[in-house]
This record gives structure tokens, C-alpha cells and sequence, in this order.
């Protein structure tokens, strides 16, 4: 259907080496997109670019510490010098650290913001004039449920990606005039790497997220695929500021 044909555009990734990054460039790569995979760790980047390739598209990968605004700039530069043009943005890479609040210290504390919030906004800043130089673009940013809910284990996280929906809706109010739609997605509990370590920190959570979850599952990395399509593509141009769960009804669980 040609209002989800991706051909001819270019999709830059960040984190897009394993979990949600991955499955969500696996679907823009199926769906005919060029995709760059934007990491700090350059083999696993280039494992997942050479899968992607396996779909007919070009690939690329970049090095980049999104937390530096000089990196970030640089990982969009080499981008357009590469392939082009930027025409997909998804704000993926993130970390978090599962303490209870009085135990963090500060350090810690900045690092959880400042490559979850502020890295996502230095992206979205450097890839702004190049989608609006072709004409606009599509910018998708990884929320989480900690965007809605409370959790003990999480303050910095929670406060990064809570900051990541109003970041979202406040770049699409101002970039709808340069015909840039951004959107966030909130992942429920997805089986990655990430997750698997949280269920070694925190007692129980494996079955309490079975409990919440109606779908009665995780979630994996490949039902993220059709959502990014979807925002990436034409079928979304006037859907903009969004928060769109993907969590198999955890967040509508009373």
C-alpha cells in the first residue's frame, strides 16, 4: 500500500543496534526505507546494519554519544553526506539505572537525563534544518510507561521520559509549519536486554507484568515494527504530537 511505501527515504536510528531500535528498523527497512544505525558500539552496529541489508536497502552506521550536542550534530551530518537526505528521526538510544531515590547520587542522576532527554533533543535540533530542506520530515521519540507511571526503582528514568512527551508535543506544535510531524511512542515491558536485567533487580516484576499486561505477555521487539511504518510513513501526516502506547493494554489495566 503506497501510504506505507518507504522507498526512497532514509531512516537514522539512534540506538538502533538491538532491542525496540532494532525491530523498529527492521520494519522501516522492510517497508523500503535506507536505514542508518547511529551507536557506541560500532560491532553490533555493523551486525544489525548487514542484517538490514538482507531487505534490499542501503545501510549505514555511525558512532555517536547522543548526550554530546557536538556528536549528535555530527552523527546528522554524516547522515545526509552519506545517504543524502534525513527524512526519519527516531530518538531510541537510552539507559537507566533502578535505584530508590535517595540512593542515587547526582552523577548518576544527569547521566539517566542527559542521554535519555537531552540527547533526544539534541538530535531532533541537528535533524530539523535537513528535513526541512526537502520538504519535511518525521521524528519519532521513545517514551516508556514511566511517561505515565510511578515506579520506586526509577526517578531519573521516569522524569526523562515524561520530559520526552512534552519535549514531543512542544517540537510539533513548532515544527508542523516546516511540515515535520513528531510523535512519541510509549513501550509497555518489552523483552531486551534492558528488561532482562531489570527482572534480576526487581522482585516479582516478571509476574506482575504478566498479571497487568490483558495481551498475558512481554512484549518483543518486533511489534514495534508496524508502529514505526506507520509514523514514519505518509499513513501519518496528520497525526502529530501523539503518545501512542505499545504496551498490550498495560497502561488501560485498571
Amino acid at each position: 500500500m503506497s501510504l506505507f511505501d518507504l522507498k526512497g527515504r532514509v531512516a537514522l536510528v539512534t540506538g538502533g543496534n538491538g532491542g525496540i531500535g532494532l525491530g523498529m528498523a527492521r520494519g522501516l527497512a522492510a517497508a523500503g526505507a535506507d536505514v542508518v544505525i547511529a551507536g557506541r558500539q560500532a560491532a553490533k552496529s555493523e551486525a544489525a546494519a548487514a542484517e538490514l541489508a538482507n531487505f534490499g536497502v542501503r545501510t549505514a552506521v555511525v558512532e555517536v554519544n547522543v548526550a554530546d550536542e557536538a556528536s549528535a550534530r555530527a552523527m546528522v551530518a554524516a547522515t545526509v553526506e552519506r545517504m543524502g537526505r534525513l527524512d526519519i528521526l527516531v530518538n531510541n538510544a537510552g539507559i537507566n539505572i533502578r535505584k530508590r531515590p535517595e540512593l542515587y547520587d547526582m552523577k548518576e542522576w544527569r547521566e539517566v537525563l542527559s542521554i535519555n532527554l537531552d540527547g533526544a533533543f539534541y538530535c531532533s535540533h541537528a535533524a530539523q534544518p535537513a528535513m526541512k530542506s526537502t520538504g519535511g520530515g518525521k521524528i519519532i521519540n521513545i517514551g516508556s510507561m514511566m511517561s505515565i507511571f510511578g515506579a520506586p526503582f526509577a526517578a531519573p528514568y521516569a522524569a526523562s521520559k515524561g520530559g520526552i512527551v512534552q519535549m514531543t508535543k512542544a517540537l510539533a506544535t513548532a515544527w508542523a509549519v516546516d511540515n515535520i510531524q513528531v510523535n512519541a511512542i510509549l513501550p509497555g515491558w518489552i523483552d531486551t536486554e534492558l528488561t532482562q536485567k531489570a527482572r534480576e533487580q526487581v522482585d516479582g516484576l516478571h509476574q506482575n507484568v504478566l498479571r497487568r499486561t490483558p495481551a498475558g505477555r512481554w512484549g518483543e521487539p518486533k511489534d514495534f515494527a508496524g508502529i514505526a511504518v506507520f509514523l514514519a510513513s505518509s499513513a501519518s501526516d496528520f497525526v502529530t504530537g501523539s503518545a501512542i502506547p505499545v504496551d498490550g493494554g498495560f497502561s488501560v489495566m485498571g
